[in-house]
């Protein structure tokens, strides 16, 4: 299990979870796996509350083998780059072409270690091959960890792609600090030329650099 960082801590000292029953039924039933593994489930919590720079807000984790790592949009490197982080990948590229990005695998450990970015699910498990599954398992949970992080660091950006992520805003509490676009998803339109990681930088008032 992670270490959950104390500034978390009056948080999940309003909720319990019973991580053993919730994986029990891949014991019995292996095509029902749930990802990421039990000791991931609470990896982003182990960052300060206080250093958090960007909540990049995904919907629920990868729902393939050895994908799902506890970290929103990423995956192990040795992992094919999932369609949506490739449009992150290359909307970086397009908003910071002067940067030379050169993304070769899909895990974005760096970030969260070192740029302090909060790669949070609003799911933070699901079942095999059944995106959304475990939602309203966790929804109560992650809804109140939006909130709590908005008001211990007001000044960290929430960027929030999709109809989904934005259905979040309410949760915040400094709305100047939400930057908003469409799904990065090849199913969506928009995305790309949305410019929203450069506004999230001018909302920063620095560099984020985006290497991986």
């Amino acid at each position: 299990m992670e270490t959950i960082h104390n500034s978390w801590l009056p948080l999940f000292e309003k909720y319990s979870f019973d991580l053993d029953a919730l994986y029990s039924t891949q014991m019995v039933c292996p095509d029902r796996q749930v990802y990421p593994p039990k000791h991931q489930i609470f990896r982003v919590f182990e960052m300060d509350i206080n250093k958090i720079k960007i909540v990049l807000l995904g919907q629920d984790p990868y729902h393939g083998p050895d994908q799902a790592h506890g970290l929103s949009f990423s995956v192990p490197s040795f992992q094919k780059i999932p369609p949506s982080l490739r449009n992150i990948f290359k909307e970086l590229k397009t908003c910071f072409p002067d940067r030379n990005y050169n993304f070769n695998n899909g895990n974005l450990e760096r970030w969260f270690k070192e740029e302090d970015i909060l790669l949070l699910n609003c799911s933070l498990t699901v079942e095999y091959g059944n995106p959304g599954s475990h939602m309203k398992i966790w929804e109560d949970f992650t809804n109140d960890a939006i909130h709590y992080i908005s008001r211990k660091n007001p000044n960290c950006v929430f960027l929030l792609l999709g109809k989904f992520a934005q259905s979040k805003t309410l949760l915040i509490s400094n709305q100047t600090n939400i930057v908003c676009a469409p799904h990065p998803s090849p199913l969506a339109r928009g995305f790309i030329g949305s410019n929203c990681f450069t506004i999230a930088e001018s909302i920063l008032g620095y560099k984020i650099d985006w290497n991986i």
